[in-house]
């Protein structure tokens, strides 16, 4: 399970005194502190209004790096769809003239979709936003749009000229069942443990390390949690 969840997201952010100035390690960009004071008030305002009710999608966990608020990182539980049961870790990247430009979304799970660079996880927002629209379009927006980017509708009226993974966008329209089938290997891949719980998967290489941390529990550590929410054996629920 997660370490450090934010279901409910609120702006508790360490001060800009205590942050750290040097040039992020994750992204090769300047701290937020080199950015102006209208960039960082838009972001902290984005994030608290994750909390408003249908902002944050449902499924979705997003925190601001702990020493970077132009840096947030998330964590998707897919539902439904080709990609089912699939747990995909991305971060979001604030440029410093946002909300003039848009966050970068950058997928540090590796997932084979045609909107998604194979190469180092980038993921195409310009199908839903095009352009940007600074004053219209928001965090929330592009949240659902990546979500919304793994739903068969969305993938049907993807065009293959927005696609990353070209092979991906052919896959799906020709020959569906072998899409399918990739995808469903991503889901998989995406839940093994050493996707979940390893912070030197290859999959993270050159992209650092990710702030929301999965732990391994032990069964008793799991018998223990699940009494304490409540949980009970799927033979012992009650009937309704």
């Amino acid at each position: 399970m997660l370490s450090s969840l934010v279901p409910s997201p609120t702006i508790d952010l360490p001060s800009p005194a205590r942050r750290n100035t040097k040039p992020n390690a994750r992204t090769g960009s300047i701290s937020e502190l080199a950015t102006p004071a209208l960039t960082r008030t838009a972001v902290s305002l984005e994030y608290a209004s994750l909390r408003h009710t249908g902002h944050c999608p449902l499924g979705m966990y997003v925190t601001p790096s702990p020493d970077n608020l132009l840096l947030w990182d998330a964590v998707f539980f897919v539902h439904q769809g080709y990609y089912t049961d699939s747990i995909l870790k991305f971060r979001l990247i604030f440029p410093s003239n946002y909300p003039e430009r848009p966050p970068t979304v950058q997928f540090l799970t590796d997932v084979f979709h045609p909107l998604i660079s194979q190469q180092d996880g980038t993921f195409n927002l310009a199908p839903r936003f095009r352009p940007w629209r600074p004053k219209e379009h928001h965090v929330f927006d592009v949240l659902h749009w990546v979500k919304a980017a793994f739903k068969k509708h969305a993938l049907d009226e993807i065009k293959e000229g927005d696609c990353y993974n070209k092979e991906a966008y052919r896959l799906y329209h020709d020959t569906t069942s072998s899409f399918a089938a990739l995808a469903t290997q991503s889901s998989m891949l995406s839940q093994s443990a050493s996707a979940l719980f390893d912070k030197d998967h290859p999959s993270m290489a050159g992209k650092g390390s990710h702030s929301m941390q999965f732990k391994e529990l032990k069964p008793e550590q799991l018998n223990a949690l699940r009494a304490k929410i409540g949980l009970q054996d799927w033979e012992e629920e009650p009937h309704t």
